[in-house]
Parts: C-alpha cells; structure tokens; sequence
C-alpha cells in the first residue's frame, strides 16, 4: 500500500512539474509573440524635449502606443533636421514645421516626407522685447538689432509685417544670431528683438519676471498663421502601413488630449523623460499650450487647406522658393482619427 502511494505522489509530482514548465513556456512564447506583433517606429524629434512634445511622451508612457500595437521610439534629431531622417526612411514619423518645409516638397532635392496631423493648430510665433523698447508693433523694429537666423523665409515674413505695419526694413539691424536663452539675451542688451515661440521662450520670459512686448506674425497678416510644428511622415512607409498610421495617430490624439485635460499631470511626464528641463517653466507652458493643441479645430491634428496653401501660395508669389512648392501637397488628414 505505501509502495503505491510512493507511486502515486511520484506520478502527481511529475505531472505538476510538466504542467508547470508548458505553462511557463506559454507565458514565455505568448510575451515573445506579442512583442514579435508590435510594430517598431522611430520617431524624430525637431529640438530637445519641450512642450510641443509633451503628447508624444504621455502616449509613450501611459501606454497607448503600446495599446495600438505600436513600440514607438522617441530620438532626438540629427544636425540636418528630422526631415532628412524621415525622408531617408531611418524614421517613420519626425516633427517639423510648414515654413521649413519647402526645399522639402519641392524641386530636384525634394524627399519623401507628408504633414499628417497638426501638433499645434496656430502660429504661435512672433518678435518679443523688452517692454519699453518701442517694439509693440513691426514698425518698432526700425533702428532696432533683430537676431536674425539668415533664413530667407525668416527675412521675408520679418520685410512683410514690417512695411505693413509703415516701416522701413532697411532699417532694421539684422544680428546674425542663434539665441538659446532669450532671458539673457534681452537683458544684456546684445539684440532687442528674437524671433520666439511664445508657448515656451515667452513663457521663460514671464518665469524670469521680465516685462516684456511680443506681437505674433499672424495678428499682423493672417498669411502667416501656417502650422507649426507639424507631424510628418515617411511616404512609402504610410502607404505601405496605412492602419498603423492611424494607430500611431490615434494613439497620439490620446496622449495631446491627456495633456489638455490634465496640464499638470501631463508635465510631470514630460519633465520625468526630460528631468533636465525647468520645471516651472514646463508647468506654465503646459497650462497655455493645453489651450493651444486644438484650439478652435474641428478635431485633433487637422490641417486646413486654405490655411495651409495660402501660405505656399505667398512662398511662390515672392519667389522663396528655387523651386515652386505645390500649394495644396505636402499634407493630409486621410489618417486623422475622427
């Protein structure tokens, strides 16, 4: 009797152990299988992280790309932009802007690069000084030293809104400059205009109690309320990929729409991925940007047509590009979520 027994707890014993090593292995090949299925995507970043990003990165850690069956990667750019890493098909998805766009879209050096979602729905850009200045207005730059990047789109929107606005663009002083700290640069006095987002410089400006004017280019002539910053996209691979694209967008909707809902949780992720970032400035443009993501779209991410060519339109018209830029290519909803 006790020799069968023996037997028994040998046989239950051995059976459990069986059990057990095919149930592992099922975890083992189920957890191989589902990262096997999730497709890779790089995406590109247009500068460090800030809170144009902050979307991407709350889709990244709150899992939705995952959800989407997506294993997204977040790269920073390199030295000739997102759009070359893109187009050359290193990326499939990167962050660019409609106004660096058109020796991408146009003539014999064109890459393979599409806008397919607005990141931001306005312009949010425009000259900042200090308050006192007498830059209130395009006008004010007359005698004025004006950090110029050189950039013949750049030098046309400044000429424009300056002879709109009365004023002589011959006498503006044009300092060739990349400035990384506007707080610094105004207060020194080196340049009395920069070119800024105001959704993150200005903001550094109001953190560091700077009084200040600023004027953006699209209250001057709407013209100038083209997209940016923009999502692109690798042409074969979204044509190849057309439901993974929509995921990828879906997915991101998600993360922009956490972002303008809880401003404040939505920095806390991205100053975790970014711990080097200034965490009041963070809080704050995340606070005027959650107003901005949308603002008065239809949905996330759309891009409107007029908007979009009549800006391409006035690049043609005054010659800025060597190539003419198709005014109503170069983007698409077609993978917007509705």
């Amino acid at each position: 009797m006790k020799k069968l027994i023996a037997v028994i707890l040998v046989c239950l014993l051995a059976m459990a152990a069986v059990t057990g090593c095919a149930s592992q292995k099922a975890e083992t090949d189920k957890s191989t299988a589902d990262s096997a299925e999730k497709t890779k995507i790089s995406f590109v970043l247009d500068w460090t992280p800030n809170t144009n990003h902050t979307g991407l990165y709350v889709a990244k850690d709150k899992g939705y790309f995952e959800e989407a069956g997506l294993d997204v990667e977040i790269v920073q750019p390199p030295e000739d932009g997102a759009e070359m890493l893109v187009g050359s098909g290193k990326a499939q998805f990167g962050v660019s802007f409609q106004d660096y766009l058109p020796p991408a879209l146009a003539g014999a050096d064109a890459i393979p690069i599409t806008a397919v979602a607005a990141l931001v729905q306005h312009n949010t850009s425009g000259i900042i000084s200090l308050k006192g200045k007498g830059i209130d207005s395009p006008k004010g730059l007359e005698g004025k030293k004006y950090a110029t990047w050189d950039l013949p789109i750049e030098k046309a929107t400044l000429k424009k809104v300056v002879e709109d606005d009365g004023g002589d663009f011959s006498k503006v002083e044009l300092i060739p400059s990349t400035v990384t700290d506007e707080v610094s640069a105004l207060q020194s006095g080196t340049v009395d205009a920069i070119w800024v987002y105001y959704g993150w410089a200005g903001i550094a400006t109001e953190q560091a109690n700077l009084e200040t004017d600023f004027f953006a280019f699209k209250d001057v002539d709407p013209v100038f309320d083209y997209y940016s910053p923009v999502v692109v996209g690798n042409n074969t691979w979204i044509e190849e990929h057309p439901d993974e694209t929509k995921a990828f967008l879906s997915a991101l909707k998600k993360g922009y729409e956490y972002a303008i809902d809880d401003p404040d949780g939505a920095a806390d992720i991205l100053l975790k991925n970014a711990p080097e970032l200034n965490a009041e400035q963070v809080k704050a443009s995340q606070k005027y940007l959650s107003k901005e993501y949308i603002s008065d779209a239809k949905r996330w991410g759309f891009i409107d047509a007029a908007r979009w060519s009549a800006f391409f339109k006035w690049i043609n018209d005054n010659k800025l590009s060597e190539a003419e830029v198709p005014e109503n290519g170069g983007f698409t909803n077609e993978y917007l979520p509705e």
